[in-house]
């Protein structure tokens, strides 16, 4: 499979500042409060990018019976919601996006960002396709199983891509850790890791539908490289 190639521009529903990376500016956070949900896959993501700025966060938790406080504070009900000293930002990257930009260092996107902000676009439009389309048969009252059953393989042979991908270095755009690598994490560490106490039925299908029993190094051990790393 080729890397994927960007097709539009990078987008966020909360308007960014001036980037402060370019100017070499450390600005200094206030009160920072994260919505959070347990088990949260998106939720990571902000939660791996909190640590590696140095940052901590208040975790405010909804459950998702009750989604109240993050639609109080943003509109939707949705998490990761961030409450960055009262500007409130929602969706998962626009939200590491936005921390980079005001705590760039170290920084999560390299000078010429548009192979990860590609990537990340291609994530979340494409690869998240197919798992969300396998929980939404099984939703059903009569599931296509022939039709999950090529969605998981999909998923598979994209295991194989990214194993591929990583045979360029530790990360998976060479030798630094990026948002790209925080924005598939939580999604494709199923491939090798589970809680047994997470049993959101998403992260189930997550778990049985990137388990063939072949072995990928590579993925493997950039699993466990980035699991290595510290949460907020």
């Amino acid at each position: 499979m080729r890397r994927p190639r960007r097709l539009a521009c990078w987008r966020t529903r909360h308007r960014l500042r001036p980037c402060l990376a370019g100017a070499g500016i450390r600005q200094t956070a206030g009160v920072i409060r994260l919505y959070r949900a347990p088990f949260s896959t998106n939720c990571e993501r902000v939660l791996l990018t909190l640590a590696r700025k140095g940052l901590e966060a208040e975790p405010v938790w909804i459950s998702y019976e009750d989604r109240s406080p993050a639609e109080a504070v943003s509109g939707q009900g949705l998490v990761p919601v961030l409450d960055y000293d009262g500007e409130i930002v929602v969706e998962s990257m626009d939200i590491v996006r936005f921390l980079d930009e005001r705590h760039p260092e170290p920084p999560l996107y390299p000078p010429d960002a548009s192979e990860v902000l590609a990537f990340i676009d291609w994530f979340d439009g494409t690869w998240k396709v197919a798992p969300n389309e396998i929980e939404a048969e099984l939703e059903k009252p009569e599931p296509d199983h022939a039709r999950m059953d090529d969605l998981g393989q999909l998923m598979i042979g994209r295991l194989d891509y990214f194993e591929q991908l990583l045979a360029g270095g530790d990360y998976l755009f060479g030798d630094e850790l990026t948002a790209a690598d925080l924005c598939a994490f939580p999604f494709l560490k199923f491939a090798t890791l589970h809680d047994p106490a997470d049993d959101e039925p998403f992260h189930v299908i997550l778990r049985d539908r990137q388990r063939d029993g072949r072995e990928r190094p590579r993925l493997a051990a950039w699993i466990d490289r980035i699991d290595a790393l510290p949460r907020a």
